[in-house]
């Protein structure tokens, strides 16, 4: 096992990077983290029409060259032509998984990872409830232990408050952040406890600023954005999590510590994300926000495990 490696194909984005290196460090093998950076026109082009994917890589990412690794893990749209190059170019050597929908038939691959939402089917195809993660008991373990003198003044129960923004199917705005810190605010005063915030990229400079007026009084750690991320040291402290609803990695990641979850609902939404967030309800994992604590236990999402076992099993790495 030791002289195998596996390649985690990245085009840079934060969610995509966390579920191939999840699924990458659960397998086990040494990891090479591959961030990939195509050049127009080709990073806006279907798969099909990369007529030479290696050639289409730009000089500010990393080489795809030999030595092939023996299993690549890719995820999104622009490593489907380059886990397919390698695969080719490997003479099938390289073991290729794809998380997430390919948008292409499953068999380019010899393992594909989609979200059940995506309706995906195929004898190479291996369904997840959500999306495949960092999170380990190891990692909120160490992140607790780091970030617990920063909250330590911080009442107990304590609720993890992971915000996201607006993209293609969800909208966030000031006035609904108004609202939702609003309902943080009387959740403090109900249940006497405290807040851990975390904004993401796309909540913009805008809603960030109502959340840190609105709250300024409140019992919560609203972090900066400046030096480590507390991610997991959220995740860890907390006995209750509410996220937005906009992101199905940030969701995952919550069920993935086995506290209650609650999907804080925002304007928009899709077929996806409702069958998304339908499957996590009816697992027992989620409910709505209502700005009220309740209890409730259910087996920690361990989607990541169970891709990395599957392959495992078909790498022969389990015997």
């Amino acid at each position: 096992m030791a002289d195998r490696v596996c390649w985690a194909l990245s085009d840079g984005r934060i969610g995509i990077e966390n579920e191939v290196l999840g699924v990458a460090e659960a397998v086990g093998l040494p990891i090479r983290l591959k961030q990939i950076r195509p050049r127009p026109p080709w990073r806006w082009l279907p798969a099909q029409l990369w007529l030479a994917p290696f050639a289409s890589l730009g000089p500010d990412g990393d080489p795809l060259t030999p030595p092939w690794p023996d299993l690549l893990i890719g995820c999104g749209r622009l490593a489907v032509p380059l886990s397919m190059a390698v695969r080719k170019a490997s003479r099938g050597q390289t073991f290729t998984v794809h998380l997430q929908n390919p948008q292409i038939d499953p068999r380019h691959f010899d393992l594909v990872v989609p979200p059940k939402h995506d309706r995906v089917r195929g004898p190479n195809v291996l369904e997840t409830l959500g999306a495949p993660n960092r999170v380990t008991a190891e990692k909120l373990r160490a992140g607790a232990e780091k970030l617990a003198p920063q909250v330590a003044h911080l009442p107990s129960p304590r609720v993890a408050v992971l915000i996201g923004g607006s993209n293609s199917c969800y909208k966030l705005t000031p006035t609904i952040t108004e609202r939702l810190a609003q309902r943080l605010r009387q959740l403090c005063r109900d249940a006497h406890a405290s807040l851990l915030v975390t904004t993401s990229r796309r909540t913009g400079p805008a809603n960030e600023a109502v959340l840190r007026e609105t709250l300024r009084d409140l019992p919560a750690y609203v972090w900066a954005g400046t030096g480590d991320n507390p991610y997991f040291g959220l995740l860890g402290l907390a006995d209750a999590i509410a996220a937005t609803a906009d992101s199905a990695a940030m969701v995952s990641e919550a069920c993935a510590t086995g506290k209650p979850v609650y999907v804080i609902e925002l304007e928009g939404g899709n077929r996806k994300f409702r069958d998304f967030h339908a499957g996590l309800r009816a697992a027992g994992m989620t409910r709505a926000f209502s700005g009220r604590l309740e209890r409730w236990t259910y087996p920690p999402l361990n989607d990541t495990a169970v891709v990395a076992a599957e392959i495992k099993r078909r790498l022969g790495l389990d015997r």
